[in-house]
């Protein structure tokens, strides 16, 4: 039986370019190419879930204007239950401006928009959706006060919430104690714990300090190399998948999708589920855009790269 996730984050639409270096202050360059393509960490993370297996519901909000429009359109062309995404008319849908170079490196810049006027009424409506599901997975790219709200509820329902704290903020304390897991990489848990990611070592330290918060459950991504979990019970890092990385964009939100369409509810499959993750994001990342580059199911089965 499928996993049903519920999403509650962003909605952007990404206009990514593309060039041969990052430009340094005051430098003008040219690109080589320019595209727009939905996007966002929430819709990404959604995308990724459902094209491996899951139910998947949105909550989210988009401007009446054709970026809307184009992102409801594409979530829905995904298989996503977009009847939890309101629109609002008087602030435009969020973007962002990708800089993607040779290297296969990105730099983004993002305008909030409607995914910062998510708030009560929108957890209010998508409640039913929220307590029939599994897990129910938020970023820092939708207000905290409304990701509080919606983990509060989930956790009284037993439905298990998974916080993606990027970009890395300041994170309200109560939100914490109602996270069940917290998926940051490696830069974002310095920000977070103030201790820097170096080795297994630095790694068990982060996740005393999220301990400390009220997390019982950390898994850190630290790019090409691999992701550690540790709970309770065990602690692990796990290699990547060695490959040819082109694009790098979405690469953290196909592992938190992937991630959350394998765990099992009592979460004792942890390491094969970032194991999966780990193949999922291996994919993404050698090809070009965000939605269009995550993997479906197929794609990860027949994948069988080290």
């Amino acid at each position: 039986m499928s996993n049903t996730v519920t999403v509650l984050g962003s909605l952007n639409v990404d206009t990514i370019v593309t060039i041969n270096h990052m430009p340094l202050p005051g430098e003008t360059i040219s690109s080589h190419d320019k595209s727009s393509a939905a996007g966002g960490k929430g819709a990404n993370q959604a995308i990724a879930a459902v094209r491996v297996g899951a139910d998947v519901n949105f909550v989210g909000k988009v401007g009446q204007d054709d970026a809307g429009q184009f992102m409801l359109k594409s979530l829905a062309d995904n298989d996503v239950d977009t009847s939890n995404i309101s629109e609002d008319a008087n602030t435009g849908t969020g973007s962002a401006i990708i800089l993607l170079d040779d290297n296969g490196q990105n730099s983004i810049v993002v305008y909030g928009g409607t995914n910062q006027l998510v708030g009560t009424a929108d957890i209010e409506s998508a409640q039913a959706k929220i307590k029939e599901s599994d897990f129910l997975i938020a970023q820092f790219e939708t207000p905290q006060a409304a990701t509080l709200e919606a983990f509060k509820y989930a956790k009284s329902n037993g439905v298990i919430t998974i916080l993606n704290p990027a970009p890395a903020a300041a994170i309200m304390p109560e939100l914490l104690t109602y996270t069940d897991i917290i998926v940051p990489n490696e830069t974002e848990s310095e920000t977070l714990t103030g201790i820097k990611v170096t080795d297994e070592a630095s790694m068990l330290q982060n996740f005393a300090a999220f301990q400390q918060m009220g997390v019982k459950n950390l898994v850190i991504t630290v790019g090409d190399k691999g992701a550690f979990y540790a709970n309770d019970q065990h602690h692990e890092f796990i290699p990547a998948f060695k490959v040819n990385a082109v694009d790098t964009t979405a690469a953290g939100d196909t592992f938190i999708g992937a991630l959350s369409s394998q765990l099992t509810s009592d979460l004792q499959n942890m390491g094969d589920a970032i194991a999966f993750a780990q193949k999922a994001s291996s994919i993404t990342v050698q090809g070009f855009g965000a939605i269009p580059s995550i993997p479906h199911l197929s794609q990860i089965l027949e994948t069988s790269h080290k």
